[in-house]
């Protein structure tokens, strides 16, 4: 049984082979295996919005759809502007606080930088 790695970039694990490179289908990321550990090193942990943008510590990033919170009565609206996001490892990587519904975890895949 062939092991593909899983994606520098995003850390997908439907990569697969394409030619003498590796890709990845969620975030097109190419890449040459050998060379993976030393470009994964030097780049270290990136988070990506929902449109490519490099998200950063203290960043104001925007919610790009409804998102429902379990106990509250009504979601976070698209639209809502959230300040000074704090990125963290983890399923939900944004950590921050949003009016209305005090400290929360949210994924960088459905908000877009400010």
């Amino acid at each position: 049984m062939d092991t593909t790695p899983a994606c520098p970039n995003c850390g997908s694990t439907y990569t697969y082979p394409n030619g003498n490179l590796f890709a990845c289908p969620e975030c097109f990321h190419e890449w040459n295996a050998e060379d993976a550990p030393a470009e994964n090193a030097a780049e270290g942990s990136q988070f990506i919005d929902s449109n490519g943008n490099v998200l950063q510590d203290g960043d104001t990033v925007i919610v790009i759809k409804d998102l429902p919170v379990k106990g509250a009565p009504k979601p976070v609206k698209a639209g809502t502007k959230v300040k000074n996001i704090r990125l963290v490892d983890g399923d939900h990587n944004i950590s921050c606080k949003i009016d209305g519904f005090g400290a929360m975890g949210l994924k960088s895949e459905f908000v877009r930088k400010a």
